[in-house]
């Protein structure tokens, strides 16, 4: 009965709006497709007047979403209402999530002869011949069949934590149902990317081609890159993000692309290897002479005279000196020129992020988002011990936040009512209430992995002291239930909810310590949605600062900050001179936030 009532059952629609600068590109609609997959309905995507199957990444890709473009999602069979709740929600979120890169802004120059102007992707001088991109193809005996060959490809991407591999093996799974050949695959991909020309995600056609090279390669069909053995600046029309590594690891000092995005996953990872690199949009020749290439000033000096060689090393070695000092020091205490220590704590989202800060110089977790154990499957107890276990070994000072979903955070397996204002509704801590049974396990599986570990505790989206007493009172009686010690635990809050800020003096007399999420405070204080299209707060608001002022003053357990704030460079000599004594900040801001410290 219910198989006819799902067929004969009108489909269930909504109109979805693209906000992000960068459109719906690849690494949102993986993500997209990979949560529509979990549900039995059939979901189509419709813009114009071309409908595709919103379970496939390549179909979905084919509408070239670009910003404010609007389509229309048609839901119908089994769990449709589920589903639409939660693509709903993942997609505000994946909107929200996808900050658009902006243009880099330049320093000035004092060079005679700057020959080419570009778009920055990563900041640097080098100074080196310019080298035109080569490769071979090398064929070798190959027995393989296609199918194995692609099962190759798609294990290979899923080995990586890279959010743009994980992307690509969402692409490719979707072009393997399709594609029963490589002359299939081929023709497959040539045409997404004759659909992708013209748009704004034509930056996305090096992924295809990516994952065409890869299943190619296991199938003996090897493309080999060419590099001198002496210094060199690289001209290619683009890269595939592949290349990236190999490049790395060769004697390039430079790399400029013409046809890119600073958007583009080349770019991402080009950024992310720290290689200095230009867009020119020119036709550009090899040379054997020394240019410059000072993407710092977004120029290409061709022919240089003495004194831009000069200008252009003391640039290089300047450069080189900041971020060796910063490197160096990573490891040692942020000290003001007062001789104050700031903490300098890292926020993690999972395991290798946490191995990251630890290699970065954290001095411990300030924050830990635990919803990383929390995906499109519910985690096991086991499994969630486990990761908390191998966290909590990295520091001694660790402060764990419990679960946080709901506003703009949704999971499929958690079933919340539809609220016309999510924001303002079943989220954080407030999770205690609708899903105990949830952060009960969650509570057992961090306090059986503390053992002995003194520990923090953190709730989230606390508005008032009885939220805070009654979820302490739920964890002690996981943790009476279960015969362990927690004498080692230390609970607090997070203060993002504007009422907390008028009921500090009461929450001093129960809380262990504090931490601010500048975020959603910011969000909340303003009545500004964090996901909304056009409308955006100013985190560096007289406003903010004023709350936090209050925070520290009336405060007599420890506070610490952990939102976007604390690693903004125009923020933190006001946040060491409130008296903000810990900063929390993601892994790859610690070393520069320390040596912004020192000048303090």
């Amino acid at each position: 009965m219910s198989f006819f009532k799902n067929l004969f059952s009108k489909p269930l629609n909504i109109t979805l709006t693209v906000t992000s600068s960068n459109g719906f590109h690849l690494r949102p609609v993986a993500q997209f497709v990979s949560l529509a997959k979990s549900f039995p309905c059939n979901i189509d995507a419709t813009f114009h007047d071309k409908t595709v199957n919103a379970k496939k990444v390549n179909a979905l890709l084919s509408l070239s979403l670009e910003k404010e473009n609007t389509f229309t999602l048609s839901i119908k069979g089994k769990d449709a209402k589920k589903a639409l709740h939660a693509l709903n929600t993942l997609f505000l979120s994946l909107m929200k999530e996808d900050v658009e890169v902006k243009n880099i802004e330049k320093t000035s120059h004092s060079y005679a002869k700057a020959s080419y102007e570009g778009d920055i992707i990563a900041k640097g001088v080098a100074i080196a011949p310019l080298y035109a991109y080569q490769d071979e193809i090398i064929h070798h005996t190959n027995t393989l069949p296609f199918s194995e060959a692609i099962q190759l490809s798609i294990e290979d991407l899923g080995k990586s934590d890279l959010d743009i591999n994980l992307a690509q093996k969402e692409l490719l799974l979707g072009l393997q149902e399709s594609a029963t050949t490589l002359e299939d695959l081929e023709a497959h991909i040539t045409q997404a990317c004759q659909n992708l020309e013209g748009t704004k995600l034509s930056a996305k056609i090096v992924d295809y081609q990516d994952i065409l090279q890869r299943v190619k390669s296991h199938l003996g069909i090897e493309k080999k890159l060419i590099f001198p053995e002496h210094d060199f600046i690289l001209l290619a029309n683009d890269l595939l993000p592949s290349e990236i590594e190999i490049l790395s690891q060769s004697k390039v000092k430079g790399v400029i692309l013409k046809e890119t995005s600073i958007n583009s996953h080349t770019a991402i990872l080009l950024r992310a290897a720290g290689l200095t690199s230009l867009i020119i949009n020119q036709a550009l020749k090899a040379s054997q002479e020394d240019v410059i290439l000072d993407a710092s000033a977004a120029v290409l000096v061709i022919d240089p005279t003495e004194k831009d060689l000069e200008s252009a090393k003391t640039s290089q070695d300047e450069i080189e000196t900041q971020k060796e000092q910063a490197s160096e020091k990573r490891f040692d205490k942020a000290l003001t020129s007062k001789g104050h220590t700031i903490n300098v704590y890292a926020n993690v989202g999972d395991v290798p992020s946490a191995k990251t800060a630890k290699e970065e110089g954290a001095e411990g977790i300030g924050l830990l988002r635990s919803e990383f154990l929390f995906k499109e499957v519910a985690p096991t107890f086991e499994g969630q011990s486990e990761a908390y276990s191998e966290i909590f070994s990295l520091f001694d000072d660790i402060t764990v936040r419990t679960l946080d979903v709901g506003g703009d955070k949704n999971l499929p397996y958690i079933s919340l009512e539809k609220e016309n204002n999510p924001f303002l509704g079943i989220r954080g801590v407030r999770l205690f209430k609708t899903h105990l049974a949830l952060l009960e396990e969650q509570l057992h599986a961090i306090f059986l992995a503390a053992k002995s570990k003194k520990l923090k505790v953190m709730f989230p989206m606390v508005s008032s002291v009885e939220e805070f007493t009654h979820a302490k009172s739920l964890a002690e009686n996981v943790a009476k239930k279960q015969g362990l010690d927690i004498s080692n635990i230390l609970f607090g809050i997070m203060i993002e909810v504007p009422s907390v800020l008028f009921l500090i003096k009461d929450f001093n007399d129960v809380v262990d310590f504090y931490s601010i999420g500048t975020n959603d405070l910011t969000q909340y204080l303003f009545a500004i949605e964090r996901t909304h299209s056009t409308l955006k707060a100013d985190e560096l608001s007289p406003v903010i600062f004023s709350a936090l002022t209050r925070i520290v003053t009336e405060s007599t357990k420890p506070v610490s900050i952990c939102g976007e704030l604390a690693a903004n460079d125009k923020a933190i000599k006001q946040l060491v001179n409130l008296g903000l004594h810990t900063l929390s900040v993601s892994p790859k801001s610690i070393a520069q936030t320390k040596e912004i410290i020192r000048h303090v």
